[in-house]
Order: structure tokens, then sequence, then C-alpha cells
């Protein structure tokens, strides 16, 4: 792989096991994806499939057990507290849930502002920026000295793209940011991130265990099985004529808002498990 904004080679993550003489629990086999400049890599996979690791450890918050992680062509899966400083004004995340990703007790202004002042920015262009971020995500300028409480989960959500953004990041890492989110909150969000990726030309890996909304934001998409990738391709096609049936059964685990839909893929999901049994 070369010429990527971020390269993953053969990442392996595990954790020791608990208790005397356990054995150590592997989580990722040896995973490679790559994400170019301006694009956005899709990562599906169902609850305890290892995505989320992925990304906690392209953040430095899992530990790379063998392999590399490469962020323009530098290797950081080993990076220290100094480099990880400087590698947030390049690498952001957007969290699951937006209730509990936001300091309650902080200012919408002060939580924003916190990662400028980390990078030494001053007041007055810390506030400026603040100002740009909060009409960035569409959320009011009196925002600013309010507290997350007083938002709904869209709202803040929208503040914790903002957050994500004040640095002008080159990639975010986003694990399950819409997952919390009611269909139509979820739509709009997605769309925002859509628009940003359109102005900025940021790139994202976006976690994710549903196929109707990666297919939506991404322009491909990797499929994570226990801790392998099983499938990898274009978003359309991989979201609509998959060729591993893991793949086949989480696309007919996804809701659908169409009713005619979400019918027809009960039934095929029933068939599938009937058959299955019979086998």
């Amino acid at each position: 792989m070369s010429g990527a904004l971020l390269e993953v080679d053969s990442l392996v993550v595990s954790y020791p096991g608990k208790g005397w003489r356990k054995p150590a629990s592997e989580i990722l086999h040896g995973v490679s994806l790559e994400i170019a400049e301006g694009r956005t890599l899709g990562l599906v996979g169902e609850s305890g499939s290892g995505k989320t690791t992925i990304g906690r450890a392209i953040l430095g918050l899992a530990p790379v057990t063998a392999g590399s992680i490469r962020f323009e062509g530098t290797e950081i899966s080993a990076a220290g507290r100094r480099q990880r400083r400087r590698l947030a004004r390049d690498i952001q995340v957007v969290f699951q849930d937006p209730y509990s990703s936001l300091n309650p007790a902080m200012e919408v202004g002060d939580i924003l502002a916190e990662p400028l002042v980390t990078q030494a920015l001053s007041r007055r262009e810390s506030a400026s920026r603040v100002r740009t971020l909060l009409d960035r995500v569409g959320l009011p300028a009196d925002a600013i000295g309010r507290l997350p409480r007083e938002f709904s989960g869209g709202q803040r959500q929208r503040i914790a793209i903002a957050r994500a953004l004040a640095l002008q990041p080159k990639l975010i890492v986003c694990d399950e940011p819409v997952s919390a989110l009611d269909l139509t909150t979820q739509a709009k969000v997605l769309d925002l991130f859509l628009e940003i990726q359109q102005d900025t030309g940021v790139s994202y890996l976006f976690v994710s265990h549903d196929l109707d909304v990666v297919r939506h934001i991404s322009h491909d998409v990797a499929v994570l099985y226990r801790g392998d990738i099983v499938e990898h391709g274009p978003a359309a096609q991989v979201t609509t004529e998959p060729s591993h049936p893991y793949t086949r059964r989480l696309l007919l685990a996804s809701p659908s808002p169409d009713p005619d839909v979400q019918r027809e893929r009960r039934a095929l999901r029933q068939a599938a498990r009937a058959s299955a049994d019979a086998a």
C-alpha cells in the first residue's frame, strides 16, 4: 500500500488474559486497510467484530501487538505522548454517544475552545474559530454560552463534530456517530458529514454496524468479521451486491424505512436461518 493518507498493514491487537495463566485474547488478526485523502472508508461489522478496536488503535487508545499504522507515511503505532499531541491536529474522533462525549459542566464555547487552547491559539483566535465552527455545523451563535443538556441529541452530535473540526484535521475517526440518533436526525447528520467533506477535503474512517448508513456516506467499504476483513470494495458494490455470506446477513439485518423492503428482508432472513438450522 502507498500514497494513502492512512495505511494500516497487518494490524494485530491482543489483550492479556484475565486471571492467572490465561492466554491473551486476540481481537484483530492482521487487518490491512487504507484511506486516501478526501475519501471515506466505511468499516462495518456487528458488535464484537473488532471495528471499534481498529479506530482506537489508530487513535493510540488500543495496544498494537503487531503490524503497522502509518499516517502520511510516518509510523504512528507506537507514538508517544508528544507525538500524539502533534497528531491531534490531524487526527480527530467523533464518538457514538453525544450525551456522554461532551462535558456536561462546560459551556459549548469552552468545549469547542479546549482543543484550540491546547494547541496554543490565542484567545481572540479561539473565539473567532468557535463562532465559525458553530456556523459550520448549523448551530446558532448563542450556543456558545449554553450547556450540552440544553440541546437535542442531534444538536449535541453537531457540537461533537464541531469539536472534531476545531483543529482542521485531515482524518476523523467516526465511531458509530449516528447510531444513537433517530432515523430523521441520522440523515441530517450524515448529510452534514458529506457537506463538510466536500468543503474541507477531510477523510473519514466511518465505523458502523449498518450497511445502509455506510452506503450513504462511504466511497469504499470494508466488512469485519471476528477480527478479519472478509470483504472490501466500492461502497455501491459491497452494500448492494455483497459476495460474502456474512455481508449478505448484515444487509438483511439493516432496517429500512420502506415497509415492503423491510418485509422482504425479514422473510429472507428467516429463510436463511431455517436453511442454516436444517444444515
